[in-house]
């Protein structure tokens, strides 16, 4: 990909499992920000409501999930939006991109562990 990250940054990260959300269905996004929060809590990651609607507002802006706009009755009218997924090439592209990302960061991770974690012998 050419980037000089050291590993993924968090924006991909997130940004990969709000795609994947969207694959499943649409979602809003607290719905996306609990469930995020949920899966990854047994690794110590929460991410912040502000990271998942700046990720949330680049997929849009940039095409991969679209928003739509539902009116909920009740004592109040309330509109929230509704993300689900936008040109579904560009979100194959995407993701592939990424995956890259994903082996490069385990690949230089990996190597940590190895040069510094590993039995010397001899």
């Amino acid at each position: 990909m050419g980037k000089s990250t050291f590993v993924i940054k968090q924006r991909a990260y997130l940004k990969l499992y709000m795609l994947h959300a969207a694959e499943k269905g649409r979602l809003y996004g607290l719905q996306i920000l609990e469930e995020l929060q949920n899966h990854f809590k047994d690794l110590g990651y929460k991410p912040t409501k502000s990271e998942i609607y700046k990720s949330l507002h680049e997929l849009l802006k940039e095409g991969y999930v679209v928003r739509e706009p539902i009116t909920k009755e009740g004592t109040e009218m309330q509109t929230i939006y509704i993300y689900r997924l936008g040109d579904k090439e560009k979100v194959k592209a995407y993701k592939d991109t990424i995956k890259a990302d994903i082996d490069r960061s385990i690949a230089l991770l990996n190597r940590a562990l190895k040069d510094n974690y590993s039995q010397k012998r001899g």
